[in-house]
Order: C-alpha cells, then structure tokens, then sequence
C-alpha cells in the first residue's frame, strides 16, 4: 500500500456533502425568484439526450444494466409493447421474492382461517407488513416493470392506507384483487371492483352505511377523489351515498355482500345520472350504473389523464396533450392499455426530459436497480430494512394515510431533510453496509466499469455513465477529482484508495447528482 495522507484517510459527511454539492446537487429543484430559476441550468442538461433511457426513467423504477441491455436488443416499440403485456413476461426473481412472505398472498379467507387455527392474532398487521416488504421487493427486482409502476399509481389513485386497523383481513385481497388483477385493464372495472371490495367498504364506512343512517364518506371520495373531483354539489354527495347504501360487508365471512335491507330506495339524481332506485333488490344494480357513469364521464377522463400525464410527463403537463389523451381514454371506454400507449409515444413525452424528479421510494428502488445488485438469496431482512428506508424518507409504499394517495410533484418532496436522507442511502446501499445481504461484485471498481480507468478523470467519466447515462461536466468530473485530492488528469494506480475501499464514495456522490435525482 502506498502511503496515504490523513485527508484520504478520513471521509467526513462535510467532505461527501461539499463535493456534491460543489458538483451540482442544489440545482436539482430550482427554488425563489424567476431571476434566481434563470440562472440555474435547466433540467434536460442533466438527462441523458437519449429517449431510449428516457422512456426507462418513466416507464420503470429506474434503468437496471439488464433493461438498458433489453431495450437496446428489442427497441422502444417492442420494448413497450412487451411490458403492456405484463403475463408475457417470465418474472422468476420477483415471484421468488414474494414468496417468501406467505402472508401477502392470503385471500380473506385464507387470514381468517389463520386466526381460527390460532397460527394468526386477530387484527394482525403482519399480512400488511408483509405486503409492504414484498412491494418494495417488486419495485426494484420484478421484470414487469410497467406493470409495478401502474400498481403504485392506482393504489395511491384508489387508496386503502397499509397498514391499517380495520382492514387486517381485506388489505392483501385489494392488492390482489383490485388493483393488480385491473391495473392495465379498463378503470371501470377497477372502480366496480373497488367499491364491492370490504378493504374499501370498510376504509371509507360505507360498510356502516344503511338506510335509516347512510354514511357520505364513500360517496364523497367517490366523486372527489376516485373520479370526477371537485365538480359536484352536496345534494350529489347525499343522493350518492343512499344509493351506495346495502354495499356492505358480511361480518360472518368478512366477504362483499350486497344487503337490500339496507338499501335506501327512491330516485337519486348525481350530476347528470338519473336513477328511480325504486326497489332494494335493484339497489345493487343501480350503483354499479353509478360507478359506470362515473367511470366514464368526461370530467373523469380528463381527471385520470391528468395524473397520468403528472406520472409520467411532468408536474405541470402540456393542456394538448391531455386533452388528446382524454379522447383516447373515452374512445376505448376506459381502456388504459391504450392511453398509456399514446402518451409514451407522444411528442410531449419525447421532450419531456428532465421535467420529472423522483420520490424518494422511486430514488431507493432506482439506486438498487442501476447498482444491479441482486437480492440476498435467503431471508427477508434485506427488504424489511428497504422498506425501513423507505418508510424513514417519508415513502414506504401503500402507506400514505388519508384517502388521497401519495403526492406525485417535486414539491411536495422538496426539502434539505430529505434530500440527506437520500444522500445517506446511496452511500448505505452501494458501499453494502445497509442492507449488507445484497448480492454485488466482490471488486466494486472491476464489477462496475471492468479494466483500471488509466486516469481519475476517466474513472469518473466512465462510472458517470455506468449509473447516470452520461458523462459528468466537466466541472463536476473536476470537484469530485479534488475529493480524492487529485485533477482530472492524475494517474490512477490500482492500490489506490479511489479504485478500492474509497470507491463506494463515487458511486454515491453520483448518485447524489442532479441526473439521479430526476426522473
């Protein structure tokens, strides 16, 4: 070993966080005055001008080295068209992952009967925990990577908060149910699905609604959150929720059941949907005419579009484009398959570049994905303590607690706190200290780029475009030599600390750029 300084020896948090910031890491969300906004360097310089890795930073968790290597051999098109068809895709990583938490895949039954062998507490959260682990699994290692993205959407769109109290025997069947089985299917489906579902029923009350005491807070998320916002009245709420009543759930079984004594007759009207609602016995009948007009209705569209646009394209996306896919989603009757279609192929799409930044559960799966490490062989520690770290940036999945979902703009996860927390995460997970059960190179320097880069210069370069896509500027290639106390043009020996026990320091200080951190 040659000899090392002291300054090499040491690597503080001022120093790690100095350098990137020094590298450009402020610049992520530019904040205060218009002048001030001006003078930061736009977002799409920090992307790579390449809509193959575009399309991978949207469409997935984050680029692993294997989907980068997929779309280069197929293409955008078929890439895409693959993962629109989600069952074509052999998915044995993440169907290994999965199993091993035996308890999120339990129907209701399944949970109850659980408790009646008494191998399961009543009002267990555990099934829930484990549905949140094995997201988190699913996010990072599944093939299917579209189809992940879509079930994060819809289970904020129609959200059933997990863990929670009251819905410890319905809460695994939803994701199963409901939002799995319809997230590339037609929303009509998905929200007749939802509102017979007990996990629902139960979270917004309408499983305690009847007749002689109807409960509006279903009907009222209904409208304002499910489908058509904010365009109603009260008098659409009340009518809304006696219509709703008898959707209940059997306490017996803790299944759907409709219950016409329950039901309250008489004529309803919901914005423009009429309904005699003369019977109890066509109580049923009639919501789920509800539910389909909802579904349907243009205010909806445009609703469902927005957010998908706001998914997928950015914060504040262009009016055309969303009024282009709104005709889309009512031509094909709610279809989503064919609304995703067209805004991945659409022009905004293509220029909408570094107009997206991730949340901190899409920064964590990102970083394992682009790092290509593996999950550990055995166990379930490793995605207990990912989940931890998502859960402490504020993100552990299907976890937002009101009905509403978790937000999907930069603003709403903007803040030095959590940006530290990201900072550290990148360094925990690629230097292998937190989880340290990830499967990666035992030489991270060979594992990453191959042969000794000739120069700092070079390691810097190449390692930027291992995990970023591109090359640093110059001026950050310049900052992150000088953390090594070097120039871009040093040599670089093998025994030296960079390419060894200090390279872990690289890796994440890139992925503390401003590149990793949009979307």
């Amino acid at each position: 070993m040659p000899d090392v300084s002291a300054s090499e020896q040491t690597v503080t948090r001022r120093a790690v966080v100095g350098v990137a910031a020094a590298a450009g890491v402020a610049t992520v969300l530019p904040v205060g005055t218009p002048a001030a906004a001006a003078a930061v360097t736009r977002p799409a310089d920090f992307v790579p001008d390449d809509p193959q890795l575009h399309l991978l930073r949207r469409a997935t968790f984050g680029p692993s080295p294997s989907s980068i290597a997929e779309i280069r051999k197929l293409g955008t098109t078929a890439w895409l068209e693959r993962q629109l068809k989600p069952s074509s895709i052999p998915d044995k990583v993440a169907d290994g992952l999965v199993a091993r938490f035996p308890l999120a895949r339990l129907g209701i039954a399944g949970i109850r009967n659980l408790v009646t062998a008494r191998k399961l507490k009543q009002y267990s959260w555990d099934p829930m925990w484990q549905l949140g682990f094995s997201a988190v699994g699913r996010a990072i290692w599944s093939e299917r990577q579209l189809f992940e993205v879509m079930v994060d959407f819809w289970s904020n769109h129609l959200n059933v908060t997990c863990p929670h109290g009251d819905v410890w025997d319905s809460r695994i069947d939803y994701d199963t149910a409901v939002i799995r089985t319809h997230a590339l299917g037609s929303f009509a489906a998905m929200l007749k699905a939802s509102a017979r579902h007990p996990a629902m029923l139960t979270y917004l009350d309408n499983r305690f609604s009847s007749k002689t005491s109807p409960n509006e807070n279903y009907g009222r998320e209904l409208l304002e959150l499910h489908t058509v916002g904010l365009a109603y009245t009260e008098s659409d709420v009340k009518d809304a929720a006696r219509l709703l009543t008898g959707l209940t759930v059997d306490n017996t079984t803790g299944k759907y059941r409709y219950d016409a004594a329950a039901h309250a007759t008489g004529a309803v009207r919901i914005l423009s949907f009429q309904n005699a609602n003369a019977t109890a016995a066509g109580g049923e009948k009639a919501a789920l005419a509800l539910l389909d007009y909802l579904a349907l209705h243009p205010v909806t569209a445009r609703r469902i579009v927005t957010k998908l646009c706001v998914r997928f394209v950015a914060d504040d996306p262009p009016a055309e484009l969303i009024t282009a896919l709104v005709k889309v989603y009512l031509d094909n009757k709610s279809a989503i398959v064919p609304v995703l279609r067209a805004l991945f192929t659409s022009a905004a799409f293509a220029a909408s570049a570094g107009a997206k930044t991730r949340t901190p559960l899409e920064d964590l799966a990102a970083t394992v994905r682009i790092l290509g490490y593996g999950p550990a062989p055995t166990g379930t520690k490793f995605l207990e303590s990912l989940y931890a770290m998502a859960r402490d940036a504020g993100h552990a999945p299907l976890s937002w607690a009101p009905p509403n979902g978790f937000p999907d703009v930069a603003s709403a996860w903007a803040s030095p706190s959590g940006l530290l927390i990201r900072w550290n995460f990148h360094l925990l997970i690629a230097a292998g200290w937190w989880p340290d059960t990830l499967v990666r190179p035992a030489n991270l320097m060979t594992g990453m780029l191959g042969a000794l880069p000739a120069t700092y210069g070079a390691l810097i370069t190449q390692l930027g475009v291992r995990l970023l896509g591109m090359a640093p500027p110059a001026a950050h290639v310049t900052a992150l030599a000088e953390f090594y106390g070097r120039t871009p043009a040093s040599p670089l020996r093998a025994d030296e600390p960079a390419a060894g026990w200090m390279f872990s320091y690289l890796m994440a200080m890139l992925l503390n750029s401003p590149t990793f951190a949009l979307r």
